[in-house]
């Protein structure tokens, strides 16, 4: 997605040979126009899926869910990383590293969200190891639900994730992928 590859030219930051920081349109501060584009272009890519849910993790996945969501006219779901002090309801939960924050979570949806006939579709901001987005497999197929795809805004393609997530069986489809980070520029595939 050309507009996307641009933002990440323009304004993502590249700390280290395995970093990108994208805060000042995805992860802290939203460009909501660009989201809308995410939103549509995940759409499209999976048009004719039938999908019944989104399913993301908080919280930079939320934006662009929201808005596939709305073009789809599909709920969107988003896992929790810490149980709310007024949930009493019964829980899918497993346990999810991040690469970025070099810690796990254990991420918690409520059961009532997810049905066994839901056609899912799970979006993530970013995509290094594939440990988030196997984790909300891993949910979804707790509820006995499919995936029906992986949306991914930021692929880093140095690193096994898409591999991994393809070599299980899952569609990954990636917004921008990134060969390499050197000399603080990022490479497109």
């Amino acid at each position: 997605m050309d507009l996307l590859k641009k933002r990440i030219q323009s304004d993502g930051q590249v700390l280290n040979d395995s970093l990108l920081k994208v805060d000042s349109f995805l992860n802290q501060q939203i460009d909501p126009q660009l989201m809308l584009k995410m939103g549509e272009e995940f759409a499209k890519r999976f048009s004719g899926e039938s999908i019944t849910k989104i399913l993301t993790i908080e919280s930079s996945g939320i934006a662009v869910s929201v808005m596939a969501g709305l073009i789809l006219n599909v709920p969107v779901i988003f896992a929790r990383k810490k149980k709310s002090v007024i949930s009493n309801e019964a829980l899918y939960c497993t346990k999810v590293y991040s690469f970025t924050k070099r810690e796990s979570n254990s991420i918690i949806v409520p059961k009532n969200f997810l049905e066994k006939d839901d056609k899912v579709l799970i979006i993530d901001d970013f995509l290094a190891n594939g440990e988030a987005a196997t984790g909300l497999a891993t949910i979804v197929k707790q509820a006995n639900a499919s995936v029906i795809g992986i949306g991914i805004v930021i692929e880093k393609s140095f690193q096994p994730g898409a591999q991994k997530l393809q070599q299980a069986g899952y569609r990954v489809e990636s917004l921008a992928r990134i060969a390499s980070f050197s000399n603080g520029q990022v490479n497109f595939l």
